[in-house]
């Protein structure tokens, strides 16, 4: 029998169920997935509350890696025994066993295990496309970044650095600054603690910032925009604290402002977009540009005490499930 959380309504952590159903075999297309881990992320959270909405019922979990045990008519690019990771959809990778399409599949480096791939193929993902296509940051950039201490903002910050920009992290209370500064932020900003934008103009001895990665949304808009400097970029890619409001296009005027509202879909739709992205960030990983931080492993089972913890914000790195 396979494990598998199903969502019937959107709520709380409790909304989600475990189900036991029997295997299937592959369709065309498509192989069968022994899962030896399970990626956790952000966008679980809120497609199970209800901000993000989704067909229901429904699977969850957009990332995982394991083992191939079975293919499909017309499968070429994945063998049985095969070792592989995902991300994106379809929904169901909370789940022992799947199937998924194969031609999504990514085969994984030798040197990185299952638990370390979920913990990092979609994040990694989203900080790749962010730092080298929204705003490709190089030596001399000054970059803002918001959530500087969590999972995602960690890898930003490492690779950011790597790639020669001065990052600047803001973290949501003091206890993260250590975790922010290790993953290589020069200067660490605690929100609530300071006047953001003046923070900004003090350690840039004027000139602002460059770019600003804002993955809170409302309650941080207007600070972002006001620490930018002239043609400058906004790159609003979260809204953990809700949509941002209707920007007036006078608000981006004054400062000959650009601003972006880019998602991972867009840039991982493409097959080959999507191995040659996944790509880099394996090999980023392997050259220790990052590490995956995995923060917590957890059996597949306790899922909704997972995400209660999600839910008041108590984590501090990548969540792995394991079936």
């Amino acid at each position: 029998m396979i494990d598998v959380v199903r969502l019937e309504e959107t709520g709380g952590p409790e909304v989600l169920k475990l189900d036991r159903i029997e295997p299937q075999q592959p369709g065309p297309g498509e192989a069968w997935l022994e899962q030896q881990a399970i990626g956790v992320n952000y966008l679980d959270v809120t497609q199970r509350n209800g901000a993000v909405l989704i067909p229901l019922p429904n699977g969850l979990g957009l990332e995982g890696a394991g083992y191939v045990r079975a293919v499909g008519a017309g499968v070429t690019n994945v063998a049985i025994g095969d070792r592989v990771a995902y991300a994106l959809g379809p929904l169901g990778s909370y789940a022992s066993e799947r199937s998924y399409p194969a031609e999504r599949l990514i085969h994984l480096p030798g040197g990185i295990s299952f638990a370390e791939a979920a913990a990092t193929l979609f994040k990694g993902l989203t900080a790749q496309y962010l730092i080298k296509s929204t705003y490709s940051v190089a030596p001399g950039t000054v970059a803002l970044l918001y959530g500087a201490a969590g999972a995602v903002g960690q890898i930003m910050a490492a690779w950011a650095t790597h790639l020669g920009a001065t990052v600047i992290g803001v973290v949501s209370r003091r206890s993260s600054v250590a975790r922010a500064l290790a993953a290589g932020c020069e200067h660490v900003l605690v929100w609530g603690e300071c006047d953001i934008p003046a923070e900004v103009r003090r350690l840039t001895r004027g000139e602002m910032a460059h770019v600003v990665y804002d993955g809170v949304g409302k309650a941080t808009f207007e600070a972002s925009i006001d620490s930018l400097r002239s043609r400058g970029m906004m790159v609003s890619f979260g809204a953990s604290s809700g949509a941002p409001d209707p920007v007036a296009l006078g608000t981006l005027n004054k400062k000959s402002l650009f601003l972006t509202r880019p998602g991972l879909a867009a840039h991982i739709t493409d097959l080959q977009e999507y191995r040659e992205r996944a790509r880099d960030v394996f090999d980023a990983m392997s050259s220790k540009i990052f590490a995956p931080n995995i923060w917590r492993e957890a059996p597949l089972a306790d899922v909704v005490e997972i995400h209660r913890s999600l839910d008041v914000g108590g984590s501090e790195g990548a969540i792995v499930l394991t079936p």
